[in-house]
């Protein structure tokens, strides 16, 4: 009787990462908390540092965590097997990112098509506009806060409208897509030109996405008056576009690591995951984009 094959399976030593990680997502959160903290109050404080702070482990891990893969990749330790495992373990990874954003969407769905709306008197709600302020106007978005109200009476912000740099940045992500799976075709053809060239160029479009995500930002606050103090507008406004921003630059920095190890020749057609995983992630993005475009600029 023939003896059964198994495959081999490769399992790391243990590392000390994911705790680096783990420490650096902490200091993220407490630092970024208490920076909006302390400039919605304009206190001085140490939430900038920290969050800085987060943000240099949070780097040192991702490059200490990538060149132990990539060692261990080069070195012909993984299996088919394992190949399989990646493919699920990136699967699930993306379908976690796709509920956490599916919160923030919901969150927003509910302000606009429930909260509001009752606030300004349906389901039988008649007295509540009456006791937010004079003239309460069930509208989205919603542009005048209580403290507004009391003062002034009128709006103390303005929508970022889709036209401008919003639909720039559209249609940079949008192209950046088609560049980078032109790219992997160039990849599985083996024409190096082709994938060199144009996964160099969906950096770009990342890198100014970016660029002008921050003018965009700067417009917000200097011209438009619209702020994390603008009450519910503002908050999933910039809880919406901020964490995306953030998704960006995360997957800039992945397709920046795959340019480098094209550039030194790892990747074959046949064996390419670690490529394939970063342009799914990139294409989520995309994707995310749209959305956000649609829901949160247009509607």
């Amino acid at each position: 009787m023939a003896q059964e094959q198994y495959e081999k399976y490769y399992v790391p030593e243990q590392s000390i990462w994911p705790i680096v990680g783990a420490v650096a997502l902490f200091l993220i959160a407490v630092g970024a908390g208490n920076f909006v903290i302390e400039s919605t109050r304009d206190k001085t404080g140490y939430g900038f540092y920290i969050l800085m702070a987060g943000i240099a482990l949070l780097l040192i891990m991702i490059t200490g965590w990538f060149k132990n893969q990539i060692d261990e990749s080069m070195s012909g330790l993984y299996s088919a097997q394992l190949g399989r495992s990646y493919r699920q373990g990136m699967a699930w990874f993306i379908f976690s990112e796709v509920m956490f954003f599916m919160a923030f969407f919901g969150a927003l769905f509910y302000a606009r098509t429930i909260s509001i709306p009752w606030l300004g008197g349906a389901s039988n709600n008649a007295s509540t506009n009456e006791v937010l302020w004079n003239g309460f106007q069930a509208t989205w978005p919603l542009l005048t806060t209580p403290a507004d109200a009391i003062s002034t009476g009128e709006p103390s912000t303005q929508a970022m409208p889709w036209t401008g740099l919003p639909l720039i940045n559209t249609a940079l992500l949008l192209a950046s897509s088609v560049t980078l799976h032109y790219a992997h075709v160039g990849l599985e053809k083996v024409k190096r030109t082709q994938l060199i060239s144009l996964l160099s160029l969906t950096i770009l479009l990342g890198a100014i996405f970016l660029v002008l995500q921050v003018q965009e930002y700067v417009h917000a606050y200097r011209d438009l008056g619209l702020t994390l103090d603008s009450g519910v507008y503002g908050n999933t406004f910039f809880l919406l576009t901020g964490f995306h921003g953030m998704h960006v630059t995360l997957g800039t920095i992945i397709l920046i690591v795959l340019l480098g190890r094209c550039l030194k020749g790892h990747f074959t057609p046949k064996e390419h995951f670690a490529f394939q995983a970063g342009s799914w992630y990139w294409h989520f993005v995309d994707v995310v984009w749209v959305m956000l475009f649609f829901f949160v600029y247009i509607l």
